[in-house]
């Protein structure tokens, strides 16, 4: 019978310690044969059929992790594509409330309309923020920057209380921490990081009426027969949240096809008691150190102020981790032993 260990050990095989999957997930062993897959049969002339069956395929791993149906799952390649959509639905003089230094593609499509009223408060105070005039709620579930998680459920308690839309990035929680996407209006996460595929693959989740979102990026398909759809206006557009895909990136929905499959075989609660066993570790080490991490309990990404600076230096010695303005950011996930943890945390201490 496979084991997690067992599992991860036969997808896995880093030359370095890589402590970074905040910026970039490492793709499984079983990926890299299916983008192989993919490139061969562009190569050889091959129908690229089975390859749209496979955006199928993740729209309904996806759908599965975020605990939503499928119908309420678009596909597209970035976050900030769906904040487009999500900004242009709104009317003019609406607030939309965000978090401080959150993620700039999170943020900056509210920000391209300067008919819009966005207000950015600290993240521990996001909740008690919102007000009757809020009309959106937009916030990352766990920040970039240093980890922090927010509290979802106070967020929307607070924007049921004042009529509120809720928009939550699941980029950097997505395949460790629990998703349950039906509580919030829209979830939109990227394929590369934490949920292990490639790069230019992104999913959001939208209401079943689908929030007043219009699909101003429609192209064929998002026709609800695609193929019927390649010449002229699409006459009819599909009755699920698939109106709001674009054209997919064949390639990267073929390697994070398989990507999803092994986030699934291991489950997101068993990555999620590795990944903060890990990060604890390097939590309790640091303060051995005298150092003392943004607090951020609960998360899989640990940063140190003041130790950015050593990012050359560890990746020098074969430790991969991000400098965030100033800041030590190392994230853990499933291919990560206590013997990284270990290796940094003796670096660090030299």
């Amino acid at each position: 019978m496979e084991t997690f260990e067992s599992l991860v050990r036969a997808e896995f095989a880093p030359k370095n310690v890589y402590l970074n999957t905040a910026s970039n997930g490492l793709l499984p062993a079983r990926t890299v044969t299916a983008l192989d897959r993919a490139v061969r049969m562009r190569a050889e002339g091959t129908p690229l059929g089975p390859l749209y069956e496979d955006v199928e395929g993740v729209r309904a791993s996806f759908a599965r992790l975020a605990g939503v149906p499928v119908a309420r799952v678009a596909t597209g390649a970035s976050v900030a594509e769906y904040g487009g959509l999500i900004a242009a639905s709104l009317p003019a003089g609406a607030e939309v409330l965000t978090a401080e230094a959150d993620f700039a593609s999170l943020v900056n499509p509210f920000h391209m309309r300067d008919d819009l009223k966005v207000r950015a408060v600290p993240l521990e105070r996001l909740a008690e923020s919102v007000r009757p005039d809020t009309a959106l709620v937009a916030v990352s579930a766990a920040q970039s920057a240093d980890g922090r998680i927010a509290d979802l459920a106070a967020v929307r308690a607070a924007a049921d209380a004042h009529g509120a839309r809720t928009y939550i990035d699941a980029s950097q929680s997505a395949g460790w921490l629990p998703l349950d996407a039906g509580e919030h209006d829209f979830v939109a996460a990227v394929g590369f990081k934490w949920l292990l595929g490639p790069h230019g693959a992104a999913f959001c989740v939208v209401p079943e009426d689908f929030g007043g979102l219009t699909p101003l990026l429609a192209g064929w398909v998002a026709g609800e027969l695609p193929w019927d759809s390649c010449y002229g206006p699409v006459q009819d557009l599909a009755h699920s949240a698939r109106c709001f895909d674009i054209s997919p990136s064949l390639f990267s929905y073929a390697g994070l096809r398989a990507s999803l499959e092994l986030i699934e075989e291991l489950g997101v609660p068993a990555i999620q008691a590795h990944d903060l066993g890990l990060a604890d570790r390097f939590r309790a080490g640091l303060a051995t150190l005298g150092h003392e991490p943004v607090p951020a309990p609960g998360s899989a990404i640990v940063s140190v102020p003041g130790l950015g600076r050593r990012q050359p230096e560890l990746s020098a010695a074969g430790i991969e981790v991000s400098n965030r303005a100033g800041n030590l950011r190392a994230a853990f996930h499933l291919y990560n032993t206590a013997a990284d943890v270990d290796r940094l945390l003796d670096v660090l201490s030299s």
